[in-house]
């Protein structure tokens, strides 16, 4: 009897052939491959949600590449969701590609979606938002598992075999067992007859594993099955999990099988194509039916002889890329090392394992930081999948794949950082699309510092398209049809519901920056409303700033912001009014937190000061009027007071000796040395410069150096952390320019409190000497050419 009729025979007469494998497993790839090309059946089913055969036809289409998953989720709540992912060396999708090109039909055998999202509220609750992903081979989890560990698990089928034959590793035993055995080794089906027989022990003293939703499955597969039989008689091959194998063997009736099926509640679905990643088929993603290495075992069913030596090649091309020095010597010796090792630990072929280790101690010279990158890049991949545009998709996943298209912004599973200048048109319709979609909830790209400018007419988004976004995009789908449309009702519905001012705010902001005038008027309105009806100082303190970046963002967007400009005036003035009663009889948080807010403030007024209506300029003066009221009230805390009498000074507003009399007030004895403390670190601290203030204001400088030094002992352990907090912050240049000018002491070098005259800080006429040295640099610097010309001449331009 040949390995077919063996197969077929089984039951009682003719049946099925059924080839249970373990998904992602390049080997049993390759066995099923070499399975099918030696039964040649008249119909291949396959384990998977029975409602996307109408789907498999797209497997065959040339921009279709895997890894690809089909995703099925509830019309009405698209959060409820669920992934089946193969990859091109998964069993399943070889089975798919075989009857493909054989022009044999394929079916999916597995209970339908719409009852797999509508079962297991249970298993819902514990698992990770919008992941419901099949069986792995590694676990019996019944293929519908919410990750690694589901409740109900109670074996490992590898683990056990492994264990059984004496291994630690059930990863490296399959790797020998299966991996290593190459295809058309002898009897094509022997590889599933034994792993059968195996799964059939395990069964038999462990049951089903403790999923219960595995005897509803199996049932609706062994009614699959038998129709399948009707039809096509004995022409029926069955591809699915061989945890599941004996279970579709055993002999049952019809109306054993439907009754279990009896009252199964159900779910309104959709099912369609998505793009997956290597990443996301590896364990460390958090999918329970994931492998460790998919960019290894990708590569062991891709290659076509040698996949060591093909590998090692691969991984020396990887550190060559990043500079490290990796020789053609170096791959011979570490194929010769991974060899070596598979022969001392009796394996028939290197594995992963040993690979590794020849790396390790060959290309990276005993370092495990180069080996992270070969595993981060190689043994796990950022391989990401591509969907036919003919796949089933919401409309506003349509729409987000046309202006993907438009504005050349292909998604890609490796994080890239993009530059974006918002003077240029393509770049501007490349933020507002990036904005749009984080308003959303659809992170396909991250905000991040840019570099070298802090223009607001640049932006940097770090983007990285994960799975997962296909699932955020059909929830997002009921807010509209294409991302503008979604974007505006969403920001709507967002203002209705925030729950204070600063939310409301920062989402203008938002609709600014995504640029959704049609969502803007109802913005601004429930701004307006919540600003007048807020009375809490701090919140509309919180709230101003972000109005006036606004306000930026509309300039170089060139976007009409003259509602927005009317509210943030509004806005301000309030804050002027609620500010000084505010300030008073606060303790030493919230006096910290009120100076903080003071400082918001300030930059937001100069900002909105600087805005061509009058009455914004007008601002300016109201908010200066403040800080001249918080700076001379006792009963305002003396951080903000101190801070006050700084920004003053920083403006112009108040002379140096204003703000020297006003220091040495509060420098006297009289006040108590917690309270000096902090107004110094008001008026120097926070790091706005305040150091240097001191360097080049040696009146200041010798107040403080007074007055610390007459700080009573007592006193002293009091004020030493306020006063350690306040200059820890600086620069450390500016902390020893400034123990210099304490050590030499007050007017030491000619200084002018010595002289009398002059700038503070600076000497009282100019070193010639010292600035004819300078002046070549400088020219240079300036791009003049001639640097030799008179240095005279030079200086008295440079000074006058």
């Amino acid at each position: 009897m040949t390995g077919v009729e063996s197969a077929v025979g089984r039951g009682a007469g003719a049946g099925p052939v059924l080839l249970g494998v373990r998904h992602h497993g390049p080997g049993s790839a390759r066995a099923v491959r070499a399975a099918l090309e030696e039964v040649r059946p008249r119909v291949v089913l396959i384990e998977g949600p029975s409602e996307a055969d109408a789907l498999i036809p797209l497997a065959a289409d040339e921009e279709m590449r895997p890894p690809v998953a089909l995703l099925a989720h509830a019309v009405d709540e698209p959060g409820r969701s669920a992934f089946w992912p193969l990859a091109g060396f998964s069993p399943e999708w070889v089975a798919i590609r075989w009857a493909l090109d054989h022009d044999v039909p394929a079916r999916f055998i597995d209970l339908p979606a719409t009852h797999t999202l509508a079962w297991g509220s249970k298993e819902d609750e514990e698992a990770p938002e919008g992941e419901r992903p099949p069986e792995a081979g590694t676990a019996a989890d019944g293929d519908t598992g919410p990750g690694p560990g589901p409740a109900g698990l109670r074996i490992d089928p590898l683990r056990v075999l492994a264990e059984t034959a004496g291994y630690d590793d059930p990863e490296r035993w399959w790797e020998d067992v299966v991996e290593h055995r190459g295809a058309g080794e002898g009897d094509a089906l022997a590889p599933f007859t034994a792993l059968e027989e195996a799964m059939g022990a395990l069964r038999e003293t462990y049951g089903s594993g403790g999923h219960d939703r595995d005897p509803v499955r199996e049932a609706y597969m062994r009614l699959q099955v038998r129709a399948a039989q009707r039809e096509f008689d004995d022409g029926v091959v069955v591809v699915c999990g061989a945890w599941h194998v004996p279970a579709l063997r055993r002999k049952t009736t019809v109306a054993a099988d439907k009754a279990l099926l009896k009252g199964l509640p159900k779910v309104k679905t959709d099912l369609t194509w998505v793009p997956w990643t290597h990443r996301r088929l590896s364990r460390s993603s958090g999918y329970g039916a994931g492998i460790d290495s998919p960019g290894w075992y990708g590569h062991l069913f891709s290659a076509p002889d040698r996949p060591v030596e093909r590998w090692l090649t691969k991984v020396a091309g990887l550190l060559r890329a990043e500079d490290r020095i990796v020789s053609s010597a170096h791959v011979i010796e570490a194929v010769r090392l991974a060899e070596t090792l598979a022969a001392m630990r009796g394996r028939p072929l290197p594995g992963l394992s040993e690979t590794t280790d020849a790396v390790r101690a060959v290309m990276c010279e005993g370092s495990d930081v180069p080996l992270e990158l070969v595993r981060d890049r190689l043994v796990v991949g950022d391989v990401l999948g591509e969907v036919p545009p003919s796949a089933p998709a919401v409309p506003l996943q349509r729409d987000l794949a046309r202006l993907q298209r438009r504005l050349r912004l292909k998604p890609e599973a490796l994080e890239r950082e993009l530059e974006l200048d918002l003077r240029k048109e393509n770049d501007a319709a490349r933020s507002r699309l990036l904005h749009r979609l984080r308003l959303l909830g659809i992170a396909w790209g991250e905000p991040a510092a840019s570099r070298g400018s802090t223009g607001t007419f640049r932006e940097t988004w770090r983007l990285r398209w994960e799975p997962e976004l296909s699932v955020r995009i059909a929830e997002a789908g009921v807010w509209g049809t294409t991302v503008l449309s979604a974007a505006t009702a969403k920001a709507e519905t967002d203002a209705v519901t925030a729950q204070g001012l600063a939310d409301v705010t920062a989402l203008a902001e938002h609709c600014l920056l995504a640029e959704l005038p049609g969502a803007l008027p109802t913005v601004m309105r429930i701004l307006a409303d919540r600003a007048a009806l807020d009375t809490d100082v701090g919140h509309l303190a919180q709230a101003l700033p972000a109005l006036v970046r606004s306000l930026r963002y509309g300039d170089v967007r060139g976007t009409d912001t003259g509602a927005l400009a009317e509210v943030a005036a509004g806005l301000a003035e309030r804050v002027f009014v609620g500010l000084p009663p505010a300030c008073a009889a606060l303790d030493a948080d919230a006096a910290e937190e009120m100076r903080r807010h003071v400082d918001a403030v300030h930059q937001a007024v100069g900002l909105l000061g600087d805005a061509p209506a009058a009455g914004h300029r007008r601002l300016r003066g109201r908010w200066q009027s403040v800080l001249r009221v918080l700076s001379g009230r006792d009963t305002v805390p003396g951080v903000i007071r101190g801070r006050a009498v700084r920004l003053l000074l920083d403006d112009g507003e108040l002379a140096p000796d204003e703000a020297a009399l006003l220091m040495g007030h509060v420098l006297s004895p009289g006040t108590p040395p917690a309270d000096a403390a902090a107004w110094i670190e008001g008026f120097v601290g926070g790091g706005s410069g305040g150091g240097l203030l001191l360097v080049h204001d040696e009146r200041l400088l010798g107040l403080v150096d007074g007055w610390l030094t007459g700080v009573p002992a007592e006193a002293f352990t009091d004020v030493l952390p306020l006063l350690r907090r306040t200059f820890s912050a600086y620069e450390p240049g500016v902390r020893r320019t400034l123990g210099e000018l304490v050590r030499r002491g007050p007017g030491a070098g000619g200084g002018a409190t010595a002289a009398g005259a002059g700038t503070p800080g600076f000497a009282a006429d100019l070193d010639l000497v010292r600035a004819d040295a300078v002046l070549p640099v400088v020219r240079l610097l300036l791009g003049l050419d001639d640097v030799h010309e008179n240095t005279d001449n030079d200086l008295a331009g440079v000074t006058g």
